[in-house]
């Protein structure tokens, strides 16, 4: 098919992550793009939010202003990356792309995604231990890290001890370090995961 869009039906946002709506052609010979412009439809509302052209790129609304970017030096790749999601970017995105023939026709085709920006709690975190593994020779350097998915701003504490018992708290970084381990080291440790 001569310069078709493609895209996806529908994209899961996490709130105050970053998603990309896909928007992509084949560059043909003899056509050039022309414009291409993304637009929002909310509540039955359609507005621009981007449109590149001669003049360069733009950001019409202001609520995406520093949050919306399309790639510079991929020919064929329109797709929009939008930062920062906010609950109310939710919506249907339509990505249009104008091409200009040799001839000097123009050629207009649209691909549309709906976006759904949902709020993730942080999942249960894993412990990923450091080169050594768990059992670690006395004076060496080693590393745990907690990992955990979910809406960010993710926040990490760790603890010595057991949860529901005494703990210590050692550290509120995802990552507990130990320049040079002692045997009194030895123990439990564990670690909690919290966004909003």
């Amino acid at each position: 098919a001569l310069l078709d869009l493609s895209g996806v039906h529908q994209v899961k946002g996490t709130w105050m992550g970053s998603t990309t709506l896909p928007c992509t052609y084949t560059p043909s010979e003899g056509f050039t793009q022309h414009t291409l412009t993304w637009s929002m439809e909310r509540d039955y509302r359609t507005s621009t939010l981007f449109r590149r052209d001669d003049s360069g790129d733009h950001v019409l609304l202001s609520q995406f202003r520093d949050r919306v970017s399309v790639p510079k030096h991929s020919p064929g790749n329109a797709s929009l990356l939008i930062e920062n999601l906010e609950i109310p970017d939710s919506g249907h995105y339509t990505c249009q792309v104008i091409w200009r023939s040799k001839n000097n026709s123009l050629i207009t085709k649209e691909v549309t995604t709906t976006v759904k920006v949902v709020k993730v709690a942080a999942t249960k975190p894993v412990i990923r231990a450091g080169e050594l593994g768990l059992t670690v020779p006395a004076g060496a350097r080693t590393s745990l890290t907690c990992v955990a998915s979910g809406s960010p701003p993710i926040s990490y504490r760790w603890f010595r001890g057991t949860p529901g018992g005494k703990a210590l708290l050692l550290s509120s970084q995802a990552e507990l370090a130990w320049d040079s381990l002692r045997p009194s080291d030895s123990g439990s440790y564990y670690c909690e995961a919290a966004n909003r």
